[in-house]
């Protein structure tokens, strides 16, 4: 092996800057169009896609290059375009919520909304799965489920009502009249 294979790329520099930026954008896309799913709660056959996905669009970034050089500067390109997107879509709210999408109500006032799970193709299991992991035993302890746009579930309980408030009020203040009385007939 030659010094010169290591360093000199193998193709024109600015192939090795526009291969990352086409890749970096077309998988953006394919994101938005696959849905949130892709980037919430990962199944196994989730993770083999997205495992075998950097795999399959290595030729594409990097081309018929194994020089560090030409692998430092795909690197520095894919992680340079992405800094630049992020900083662009913080700024530009309207369009963020394009690229990214809305958030998914999945449970609304304790009803699950199976139509959106549908959409969403998240099955029920998962969902438990998810709730149980926020704390939830079961889904009727949940007041609303949200799939954000970044693909995270959020989960947010039920409130106890104001009837269910003061009857658990009277009942704390009843037992501690049982304590009082208790305590002054056996002295």
């Amino acid at each position: 092996m030659v010094w010169s294979d290591l360093v000199v790329p193998g193709i024109p520099l600015i192939e090795k800057f526009v291969r990352p930026l086409i890749v970096y954008f077309a998988l953006l896309v394919l994101f938005r169009l696959f849905g949130k799913r892709e980037l919430a709660q990962l199944n196994p056959y989730d993770l083999i896609v997205l495992l075998t996905i950097s795999n399959t669009v290595q030729n594409a970034i990097i081309g018929n290059d194994n020089s560090v050089t030409g692998g430092l500067v795909g690197a520095f390109t894919l992680l340079g375009i992405n800094a630049v997107v992020v900083r662009f879509l913080y700024r530009h709210e309207r369009i963020d919520r394009v690229v990214e999408g809305g958030e998914t109500i999945l449970v609304e006032n304790g009803e699950v909304m199976k139509d959106r799970l549908d959409r969403e193709l998240i099955t029920m299991a998962e969902l438990e799965v998810a709730a149980h992991r926020q704390g939830f035993e079961a889904l009727t302890e949940v007041q609303r489920a949200v799939l954000e746009p970044g693909g995270t579930l959020a989960f947010f309980g039920r409130k106890p009502s104001t009837d269910t408030l003061r009857q658990e009020e009277l009942v704390a203040r009843l037992d501690e009249i049982r304590d009082l009385l208790k305590g002054r007939a056996s002295a």
